[in-house]
């Protein structure tokens, strides 16, 4: 038996168009599984040529995740085994402070999880599925520039706890996945700048980045009979950095 072989298994994996979330997508897809994508764009032609953006052999949708009503009507598969919840974006020059920013963060980074898993609850319940959710190491930590990434990280680890206890007796296996630093679009602001960057590098002791495809190993274990005893935790896939 091949633990990580997903033959016959339906994955759908949100915010899986680009970065962490498509290297996901992506690795489910070469182990067998028919793996759909959520992502913001109309259609899938319209990430073609975007860095970190491979949709090849992909089922694709658009859905805004900030709009319930969007979710709740969105197309997922009719049959759901692993639902990989990995939106996520952030607002940088303190706009984070200012209501606008805040409310945009919290809604994709934390309200839309709950409303996701919610909706396919039943479907992952009747295949006695997982549920993986993405979280950050700065939900560990402070984060001064952008307190609503910070705070809905730090709510997006309690939310794994939560429903890590919750849906067990559903026969729903909630884990999650806290990455840290993995150049992606939302974190040029730190891989481009050359002074930040090696500063960065500096407190990882393995000496690199992260890359979507680090994160994509733990998300197979994390989703495979390997970690079937895990349940509620939130694995720390960061090189040391938070040591």
């Amino acid at each position: 038996m091949n633990e990580l072989d997903f033959s016959r298994k339906a994955v759908l994996v949100v915010g899986g168009s680009s970065g962490i979330g498509n290297g996901i997508a992506q690795a489910f897809a070469e182990r067998n599984a028919a793996v759909h994508v959520w992502g913001r764009r109309a259609t899938a032609q319209d990430y073609d040529g975007v860095e970190g953006s491979d949709l090849n052999g992909l089922a694709y949708a658009c859905v805004d995740v900030a709009d319930r009503d969007q979710i709740a009507a969105a197309d997922g598969p009719p049959a759901l085994d692993v639902l990989v919840l990995c939106q996520g974006t952030v607002v940088y020059r303190r706009g984070e402070f200012e209501p606008e920013g805040w409310d945009r963060v919290m809604a994709v980074n934390l309200d839309s999880l709950m409303a996701c898993a919610t909706r396919f609850h039943d479907q992952l319940a009747a295949r006695k599925g997982v549920i993986i959710i993405v979280s950050s190491v700065s939900g560990y930590t402070s984060n001064r520039g952008n307190p609503a990434y910070a705070a809905s990280k730090a709510g997006a680890i309690s939310l794994t706890k939560t429903l890590g206890e919750a849906w067990a007796r559903d026969g729903i296996r909630v884990v999650g996945l806290a990455p840290g630093l993995v150049d992606t679009k939302l974190t040029k602001v730190t891989t481009e700048h050359p002074e930040r960057r090696e500063g960065a590098l500096r407190s990882i002791p393995l000496g690199r980045m992260g890359t979507p495809q680090d994160m994509a190993g733990a998300a197979l274990f994390l989703a495979s009979p390997l970690a079937s005893y895990v349940v509620g935790q939130t694995l720390i896939v960061d090189g040391g950095l938070s040591l």
